[in-house]
């Protein structure tokens, strides 16, 4: 699979083997252990003092994306981890000998180059060579420049191709890095301390989801991947540790879509003492933040609507069951018989299982009719009892939450909870969610609570619909470095 036609990717591939032969027997290795490097492009670029030619040595080493040959002399540009630089190569300044072994290589091999600043005519800083060296060889061609990669699976399967010739993937994903970069400093500027929790659990708990099972030998006894962090997160809370979170892999077997993965990442918060009100001011004070130091603004588009998503201004606040009625049309929905429920909802276009409970049906009318919607910051409240067994019930709003989940993009980005810490009701409604499955109840948790945990908020973000969010990402999968594919070539009979 690639965007090279066969005969031509192999052509190549033989040419430059037979270069690595000639190299080699020349007495020159192609795969060096090291190379100087004392700056990346960014930083070398910015030390360019208008006016100061040759005032700045620097040595820096990247691929070879781009050849411009002008005989006695060569324009290139090499690409590394800050993006790309232009080197300036002269055949009288590195010699006969050097210019000739450089005018052979090819597109992708990686180079170190000392030399110093300039400015061209055409006002690009660049690095006049001093010296170069190979420092690896490319055996493979890239993708045409300027059509990349065609097929949308390799983009994702060969994700470093992508990385080298998809500037706007290459930026989305180094944006990534710097947004969980900034949870972390936010949340530990506010004393919370990062944890790390079981991946391997022999309960699966913490959410409602199928679990991937695998098998301990040693311990003869099988364990699941955990769907959430949850429950491990609150055994913190009853050991004493006031403020907590983890950034984590959870892992549910299940299906695909453009907003799911079967592995993915989410941050986890607990604050003792405080509830999902104070959950509400975290998380709004860490996605301003995070807009204000990553994108630079608090203001973004959102691709699919084409609306400006302002972090700045009001978040809406707003009750489910009103949402739900004005979805409806129908004030006495929720003192409606299940079948008329149903008939509305499949009215209204849905698919409803006939399986289904009430509390479902509502939901997916939720989910599908009204989320969607919800573009601006909104702060969704009191949902129903049935939906979150892990939450406290609502002193004012019998049959509901203390919870919220967070709306934004049309899509959930935070629920949180003022968290269950009585035992006795934890209980109850582990037991009703699990029906007659009571070996899926986390009895060692329920122990755990038994010794007591402060009152507490809690909120999980997922990380990649976050990012997704922020970098107008299409896909989930364009958000994570290596997402979830059937391998190309899969074990026979499995």
């Amino acid at each position: 699979m690639s965007d090279i036609p066969t005969e031509i990717s192999h052509d190549q591939h033989a040419v430059r083997r037979q270069k690595l032969a000639d190299l080699r027997a020349a007495g020159q290795d192609p795969f060096r252990a090291n190379c100087e490097q004392t700056h990346f492009s960014a930083e070398a670029l910015k030390l360019y003092v208008e006016g100061q030619d040759n005032a700045v040595t620097v040595s820096v080493a990247g691929r070879l994306v781009t050849i411009r040959d002008m005989g006695k002399s060569q324009f290139v540009k090499i690409l590394d981890q800050e993006g790309l630089i232009q080197l300036y190569v002269r055949k009288d300044v590195i010699g006969d000998d050097a210019y000739a072994a450089f005018k052979k290589l090819d597109m992708g091999d990686f180079i170190g180059v000392t030399g110093t600043l300039f400015k061209t005519k055409s006002g690009e800083v660049t690095v006049r060579a001093d010296k170069y060296t190979l420092v690896s060889k490319s055996l493979r061609p890239l993708p045409e420049k300027w059509h990349g990669l065609t097929d949308a699976e390799q983009v994702y399967r060969q994700r470093y191709l992508d990385l080298i010739v998809n500037m706007e993937s290459r930026e989305r994903l180094i944006k990534r890095g710097k947004i969980v970069s900034t949870i972390r400093h936010f949340l530990e500027d506010r004393r919370f301390l990062e944890v790390e929790t079981p991946i391997l659990q022999g309960v699966a708990g913490g959410a409602a989801a199928k679990p991937f099972l695998t098998h301990h030998n040693a311990l003869g006894c099988d364990f699941v991947l955990r769907i959430s962090l949850e429950l491990y997160l609150k055994r913190m809370l009853v050991g004493g540790f006031d403020r907590v979170f983890e950034i984590g892999r959870n892992f549910r077997n299940e299906g695909l879509s453009r907003r799911h993965n079967p592995e993915f990442t989410m941050l986890e918060v607990y604050q003792a003492y405080s509830d999902h009100r104070g959950m509400m001011k975290l998380i709004k004070d860490m996605l301003t933040t995070l807009c204000r130091d990553v994108l630079g603004t608090t203001k973004i588009k959102h691709a699919a609507s084409g609306q400006e998503i302002d972090f700045g201004g009001e978040w809406r606040e707003v009750k489910y069951k009103d949402l739900i009625v004005e979805a409806t049309g129908d004030a006495e929905w929720f003192s409606r018989s299940k079948a008329d429920k149903m008939a509305k909802a499949k009215a209204m276009g849905l698919d409803i299982h006939p399986g289904w409970e009430e509390f479902e049906i509502t939901n997916e009318i939720f989910s599908k009719k009204i989320e969607p919607t919800l573009i601006q910051p909104t702060f969704v409240l009191n949902l129903p009892q049935e939906l979150c067994p892990l939450a406290k019930l609502s002193q004012t709003e019998p049959g509901t939450l203390d919870v919220f989940e967070l709306t934004i993009g049309g899509m959930e980005i935070a629920p949180a909870y003022s968290e269950q810490n009585d035992p006795d009701v934890q209980r109850q409604m582990f037991e009703a969610q699990a029906g007659e499955e009571v070996q899926k109840i986390d009895n060692d948790f329920l122990l755990a609570l038994e010794h007591g945990m402060p009152p507490a908020g809690g909120m999980g973000i997922g990380i990649d619909r976050l990012c997704i969010l922020l970098t107008g990402a299409e896909s989930i999968r364009d958000v994570i470095l290596y997402p979830q594919l059937r391998p190309e070539n899969p074990v026979a009979g499995a």
